[in-house]
């Protein structure tokens, strides 16, 4: 089982002014979307080469020329100099490296901190389709009594919408943290099926980066879901394992599902807690190749596992995926990633916008890049229309398969 299922100065400060206003729309998505590929730090001054004045004769000429001639007032300075460089970014051709101005950027430092205002739980749908409810440790919703298999009724007195999804439902749950503002549920409780109707207040949730249970589906088996990767992922993944073991159960599904990546050597140390010896990724930038192996001892490097992806798992995740599949120590399961095996680095810059760039690809153990098309899982599976985990109830049967045929000596 272990091996089948075994991420003059004014004018030189404004040679990119007007060139490409328009230019870079396409880039905000990939800004919202890839900022947690973060990989590395550095200062300002590492990108703070001013080409020389001579370089950049045409922009210059052309600046002066809207400065003289161009009918209309032009936009501010800031405005057009954002925009040219967003210009010049995208005449590089890859979708990944761009530029964020600064409200934007803070507003992606706080998101990748992993707060929000709300209740703090995960948001699930059981096999039957009912909307269950796991509370993130020390949050308003723990501390209101909500325990992991609580099914969700209705909130602020309306039923819940049974085709409604997940995320839609886990957004009712969310909103400012200031007094007296919150939301009423209605439950139906796990240990007695008896209905409670509690106002919760909204608060600060920090939330974090991987979630772990057993499955009331079957005891026996495990779940960790692992939403990003930051720095503490690994400690928390360490976390989950010894949880589990205490439990004793005996197999694993990871999830990396709508995982879009995050820090790449925390990817790396995740997926050696599976592994116990080979080549997990190889990194490859403009000048060299390197390789990072596995270390002996990985947690849970016993355990048959199965992995979920899908096409939001990305970068960081694919890495993660790829290995396990690659060195078969696990069974994908789920829909063909989104296919991103480039690292970035991030240039903080001196009015606190930051320069995104790619600077390296990754290969998978067997040396295949990620590519458009991504991973394709061992097991491809369609979403149910209803809402119902297909991909972790073929999961779950899988594992039971196997340990029965274990069982029956087959």
């Amino acid at each position: 089982m272990q091996k089948q299922f075994s991420q003059s100065s004014d004018v030189r400060r404004s040679i990119l002014l007007g060139i490409a206003i328009g230019l870079g729309i396409g880039l905000v998505f990939a800004a919202g979307f890839f900022f947690r590929d973060v990989v590395d730090q550095v200062q300002a001054a590492s990108v703070g080469v001013v080409p020389e004045a001579g370089d950049y004769v045409l922009l210059e000429e052309i600046q002066a020329l809207l400065n003289e001639h161009f009918l209309r007032d032009q936009p501010d300075f800031t405005h057009r100099q954002y925009g040219a460089v967003r210009g010049l970014l995208q005449s590089l051709g890859d979708p990944y490296t761009f530029f964020i101005d600064p409200p934007v950027a803070a507003t992606e430092s706080d998101t990748l901190a992993g707060t929000y205002g709300g209740i703090g739980v995960q948001v699930t749908r059981s096999s039957i389709g009912e909307v269950v409810l796991y509370p993130f440790a020390d949050s308003a919703a723990e501390r209101s009594g909500i325990i992991g298999g609580d099914v969700l009724l209705a909130i602020n007195g309306v039923p819940v919408d049974p085709m409604l999804g997940t995320d839609a439902i886990d957004q009712q749950l969310r909103g400012e943290v200031r007094a007296g503002n919150g939301v009423e549920i209605t439950l139906r409780k796990l240990e007695d099926g008896s209905e409670q109707t509690l106002f919760i207040e909204f608060d600060v949730i920090n939330v974090p980066s991987v979630i772990w249970r057993v499955l009331q589906e079957d005891a026996r088996i495990g779940y960790i879901q692992i939403l990003r990767f930051t720095a503490r992922t690994p400690e928390e993944l360490r976390q989950s394992i010894t949880q589990l073991n205490d439990a004793e159960v005996g197999a694993l599904i990871v999830d990396l599902r709508d995982n879009s990546g995050g820090l790449l050597q925390e990817s790396i140390e995740v997926a050696d807690e599976f592994i116990d010896q080979g080549v997990i990724v190889y990194e490859r930038d403009n000048q060299s190749e390197r390789a990072f192996s596995a270390e002996p001892g990985g947690a849970a490097s016993a355990f048959p596992l199965i992995v979920l992806v899908n096409e939001r798992t990305a970068s960081g995740a694919e890495l993660v995926a790829g290995a396990l599949q690659d060195l078969e120590r696990a069974f994908l399961i789920g829909r063909p990633t989104f296919g991103k095996g480039t690292v970035q680095r991030i240039f903080p810059l001196s009015d606190s916008s930051s320069l995104h760039v790619t600077s390296a690809e990754w290969l998978t153990p067997n040396r295949q890049p990620f590519g458009e098309d991504g991973l394709q899982p061992d097991m491809i599976l369609e979403p149910d229309p209803n809402g119902r985990d297909v991909f972790l109830e073929a999961a779950v049967r899988a594992l039971q398969q196997d340990a029965l045929a274990e069982s029956s000596g087959t």
